[in-house]
C-alpha cells in the first residue's frame, strides 16, 4: 500500500496513476467474486462459491505480495503484511469467504485511502495544474508561441484575455486588468497601469496586455509557490513518522496475539480472526491524510505550509515573535502633517508634490498623490520628469523646477532652519519620513509620512491568546520609542526594538529555549530570524525573496490575521490527526480480543476491521473544512461599515490636533492663544460629541451582543479619561484669554493635546475590535 506523504515526481505520475487504475480492477475483481460466490452458494452450490471466492482472493494477495516485496527492497516494513497473511492463513484453513471478505477490505481500503489523499490535495494540486506551459512571445516576425521556460528577462511577451500571466513583468502598453485571487485570495480584479509589476500565476480579467519579462519563469513568484506546495505535498511530519514506526510494532504484536490465541484454545480459526481483525493500513494512513488536508484547507485560506513537519510545528507553538515594520504596521505610507514655509500653503506644497509624483510608483509618492486627492487638489502634468532611485523626483510643472524628495536631494546643502528644521526634527520626533519640496531650488514645504498600524493588528493578538499562545513579542530594528508606543497600543507581551538581524536572530534563539516559537516578517533583513525560529511565517509572497525561501509558512494575502488562522488549523489538524490513531487503534485492540476470545468469527472480524478504517478515514478528513462555528445574529455589516466610517470621518481632526500640537513648539503668544483655543473648539465639538454618542447610543447597540457587559467598562473609563483632559483643556483655554501666556502653559495644553489624540486613537481601534466580535455572522 503506498504510503501517502510518498514524494510523487511528474515522471512517476502516469506509473501512480496505473497503479491507482489495477487497486479499482482488484476492488472491481474481490466484489464480483463476493457476488457470485454468494450466487453460487444460495444456488446450493457451496464448493462452487469456494472456488469463485478463492480465484477472486488470490490476485489481490499476489499484488499485496509484490507491494510488499517492493517496499521491502525500498526499505520499508508495514502491517501490509498482515493482511497477506490474513488471505494466506483464510486460504489455507479453507475459509475462503473470510479470505474473500479481507481481500475486499483491502483492496477497498486502498481506494479509499487513493480518494482521500486525491480528495486532501486537490486544492494543492489545482494550484500547480494552473501554471502556464506557453508564452506568447512578440517579436520583429510577429507573435509566435513558445515555452514558458524559453523567456528570458527583457523579451515582450503578449498577455490574452483570460490567461495566467506566465513569467513576472512589467505592463508596457495599456492598463492591466488582473485577477491575483490565486495568489492573494482577493476576489476583486486590480488594475496595474503601463509600468506596473505583474505577477506570474496572476489572470488577464481584461483586454490582451503586453509585459516586459523581469525574470525566467523559474524565477518567476509563481515557480516560487509551486515549490513550495511541492515541498507542502512530500514532506512527512514527524507525527506521521512516528506513526508509520508504530505500525511496524504492531505486525509482530499482532502476531503474538494470534499465535497465542490459536494456542491456548487450540482453535486456528481464532488466530485467524485475530489477524483479519488486525489489517489496518487505512487506520495508519489516517495521520497523513490528516495533515495534507490541513496544509490542503490552509491553502485555501492564502496560507502555504510547507508539509506537515512546519504544520505539526504550528500545532505546538506558545511564543509568537512579530517584526514591526511591513507585519503588524502596514510597511507603506500615510501623509501625517505638511511643514510649509512663510507665505506657503499646505494645498500648494501637496499639489506640486502630488503632481510630480503622478510620475512615480513609489509607495511614499503614490501616498502623497492618494492625499491629494483626498483633499480633491486639482493636479497637473509634470514633464521633463527625471527619477532618482531612492532618492526623490524632478521635473517641470508649469514652467518651474520642482524637486519632491529627501533632504540632500530637494535642499541640496542648504542649511536647516526655521520652517524646514523644525518638521526635520517633527520627522523625527515621530519616527516618520520628511519629503521636501523644492521650486527652482528653494524650499517650500515638507510633507510627513508615517507608517500606521494594521486595521486587524489588535484583532490578531486577541486571537492568538485565544489560541493559548502565551507570549507575544514585538522585535523590530526600529527606535525604541517608536517600537514602545505601537507594542503599548496592541498590548504585546514585550517590545525588543533597535536589534540588527543577527541580534535578532539571538532574541529568537533566547525564545526558542523556553518554548516553541514562531516568528512572522516580511523583509530580507527578516530572514536569518525565520529561519532560526521553530517556524518562520513571511507575510506575503515575494516571488524568490530571502524571506519567503527562509520561512516555513508563507501567507499570500495580505493580512495579518491568517497567522491565528494558521496556527489554529495546524492545532485542530494535530488533534484530528491524534485522534484518528488513537480511536482507531484502540476499537482494533478491543476488536482483536473478542476475537481472541472466539466471540467473532474470521469474517465478522473483517467486517469490523473494515468500518473501523473507513470512520477514522472519514474522520481525517474532517481537516479539509471548517471546525463547527454557530452563527450569531449581531451588529450588521452596513451598520459596522457605519461605525468605522464615524471613526474615519474623526481622523481629519485628530490630524488637525496633531499639527497643533507641533505648531505650539514655535509660535508666539498670540498664535499660540489661537492655537489653543482652536485646539478646544475641535476637542468639545467633535471628539466628546462622538464618545457621548458612543455612551448613549451605540454601547446600548453593542451591548445585547456581548456574553459580558465587562468588555465595555475599560471603554467607558477611557471615555471618563477623555472628558477629563478636555475638562483641562478648557480651563487652560479659558486660561489664555484671561491673562498673559506663560510658556509652562503652552507646554501643558501641547502634552494635554498629544495625550488626547493618542487616547483617541487607540480607543477607536479598541472600539472597533469590540464591534468586530459582535458582527453578525
Amino acid at each position: 500500500m503506498q504510503d501517502a506523504t510518498e514524494e510523487t515526481t511528474p515522471k512517476e505520475a502516469k506509473v501512480h496513476s496505473l497503479e491507482r487504475l489495477v487497486t479499482i480492477l482488484l476492488l472491481g475483481v474481490a466484489v464480483s467474486a463476493v457476488l457470485g460466490g454468494g450466487l453460487a452458494f444460495w444456488a446450493g452450490r457451496g464448493d462452487f462459491a469456494a472456488m469463485i471466492w478463492m480465484a477472486g482472493t488470490v490476485p489481490v494477495a499476489l499484488s499485496l505480495l509484490v507491494s510488499i516485496l517492493r517496499a521491502f527492497f525500498a526499505g520499508r516494513v508495514g502491517v501490509d503484511a498482515i493482511a497477506l497473511v490474513s488471505m494466506s492463513g483464510a486460504l489455507a484453513l479453507g475459509e475462503m469467504l473470510a479470505a474473500i471478505v479481507v481481500a475486499v477490505m483491502y483492496a477497498g481500503g486502498t481506494v479509499l485511502e487513493d480518494f482521500a489523499v486525491a480528495r486532501a490535495e486537490r486544492d494543492l494540486r489545482g494550484l500547480v495544474d494552473r501554471a502556464p506551459r506557453v508564452a506568447h512571445l512578440v517579436g520583429a516576425d510577429g507573435v509566435r508561441d513558445v515555452p514558458v521556460d524559453d523567456v528570458n528577462p527583457g523579451d515582450v511577451v503578449l498577455v490574452k484575455a483570460g490567461e495566467v500571466v506566465p513569467v513576472d513583468g512589467t505592463v508596457e502598453d495599456t492598463t492591466a486588468v488582473i485577477d491575483e485571487s490565486a495568489l492573494t485570495g482577493e476576489p476583486i480584479p486590480v488594475n496595474r497601469p503601463p509600468g506596473a509589476s505583474v505577477l506570474s500565476g496572476t489572470v488577464n480579467a481584461g483586454a490582451s496586455f503586453r509585459i516586459t519579462a523581469r525574470a525566467t519563469a523559474n524565477e518567476s513568484a509563481y515557480a516560487g509557490i509551486i515549490r513550495m506546495v511541492s515541498s507542502a505535498q512530500t514532506a512527512k511530519a514527524p507525527f506521521i513518522r512516528a506513526a508509520d514506526r508504530f505500525a511496524i510494532i504492531l505486525l509482530p504484536v499482532t502476531l503474538l496475539v494470534a499465535g497465542l490465541a490459536w494456542y491456548l484454545s487450540g482453535d486456528p480459526l481464532r488466530g485467524l480472526a485475530v489477524l483479519v481483525v488486525a489489517t489496518p493500513c487505512p487506520l495508519i494512513l489516517a495521520a497523513p491524510v490528516a495533515f495534507i488536508g490541513g496544509v490542503s484547507r490552509a491553502a485555501r485560506r492564502g496560507i502555504l505550509i510547507k508539509g506537515g513537519g512546519p504544520l505539526e510545528a504550528l500545532a505546538q507553538v506558545r511564543t509568537v515573535l512579530f517584526d514591526k515594520t511591513g507585519t503588524l504596521t502596514l510597511g507603506g505610507a500615510r501623509m501625517i502633517a505638511i511643514e510649509t514655509a512663510p507665505e506657503m500653503s499646505e494645498d500648494h506644497v501637496l499639489g506640486l508634490a502630488a503632481s510630480l509624483d503622478q510620475a512615480s510608483h513609489h509607495v511614499v509618492a503614490e501616498a502623497i498623490v492618494d492625499a491629494a486627492r483626498q483633499r480633491k487638489l486639482s493636479l497637473s502634468m509634470p514633464q521633463d520628469v527625471v527619477e532618482a532611485q531612492g532618492e526623490g523626483i524632478s521635473g517641470t510643472i508649469g514652467g518651474q523646477a520642482v524637486r519632491v524628495g529627501s533632504q540632500a536631494f530637494a535642499l541640496g546643502d542648504q542649511v536647516l532652519q526655521g520652517w524646514s528644521a523644525h518638521a526635520l526634527r517633527r520627522a523625527q520626533l515621530r519616527s516618520s519620513l520628511a519629503v521636501f519640496v523644492a521650486v527652482d531650488g528653494a524650499g517650500i514645504g515638507a510633507i510627513l509620512m508615517g507608517d500606521e498600524i494594521r486595521s486587524d493588528a489588535s484583532r490578531t493578538i486577541r486571537a492568538l491568546r485565544a489560541k493559548d499562545v502565551t507570549r507575544i513579542v514585538m522585535l523590530t530594528g526600529d527606535r525604541a520609542d517608536t517600537a514602545q508606543s505601537i507594542g503599548t497600543a496592541l498590548s504585546v507581551d514585550e517590545v525588543l526594538a533597535e536589534r540588527t538581524p543577527a541580534q535578532k536572530v539571538q532574541s529568537v534563539a533566547d525564545e526558542q529555549s523556553r518554548a516553541a516559537t514562531v516568528m512572522v516578517g516580511d523583509g530580507i533583513n527578516d530572514a536569518p530570524a525565520l529561519a532560526a525560529a521553530s517556524v518562520g511565517i513571511a507575510m506575503g509572497v515575494r516571488g524568490a525573496s530571502a524571506a519567503s525561501q527562509a520561512a516555513d509558512v508563507v501567507i499570500l494575502v495580505d493580512q495579518i490575521d491568517r497567522v491565528a488562522d494558521a496556527i489554529g488549523i495546524a492545532r485542530r489538524t494535530r488533534k484530528i490527526a491524534l485522534q484518528s490513531m488513537t480511536v482507531g487503534l484502540s476499537l482494533s485492540g478491543i476488536a482483536m480480543i473478542a476475537a481472541a476470545f472466539g466471540w467473532l468469527t474470521p469474517v465478522q472480524g473483517a467486517l469490523t476491521q473494515e468500518a473501523i478504517d473507513v470512520a477514522v478515514i472519514l474522520n481525517a478528513l474532517r481537516t479539509l473544512v471548517p471546525g463547527r462555528v454557530t452563527r450569531r445574529v449581531g451588529l450588521t455589516p452596513a451598520r459596522l461599515a457605519g461605525l468605522r466610517t464615524e471613526h474615519k470621518n474623526m481622523e481629519p481632526a485628530l490630524d488637525r490636533l496633531s499639527d497643533i500640537a507641533d505648531i505650539l513648539d514655535v509660535a508666539d503668544a498670540k498664535a499660540a492663544k489661537n492655537l489653543i483655543s482652536e485646539a478646544n473648539g475641535i476637542v468639545s465639538e467633535e471628539l466628546l460629541a462622538h464618545e457621548r454618542s458612543d455612551e448613549t447610543g451605540v454601547f446600548a447597540e453593542v451591548r445585547p451582543f456581548l456574553s459580558d457587559d465587562q468588555q465595555l467598562i475599560p471603554l467607558s473609563r477611557t471615555h471618563d479619561e477623555i472628558k477629563e483632559l478636555s475638562g483641562q483643556l478648557s480651563e487652560m483655554s479659558d486660561a489664555v484669554e484671561s491673562q498673559n501666556l506663560e510658556s509652562h502653559l503652552i507646554g501643558d495644553a501641547q502634552r494635554v493635546i498629544e495625550t488626547l489624540v493618542t487616547l483617541c486613537r487607540i480607543h477607536n481601534a479598541q472600539e472597533e475590535d469590540i464591534y468586530d466580535s459582535v458582527a453578525a455572522e
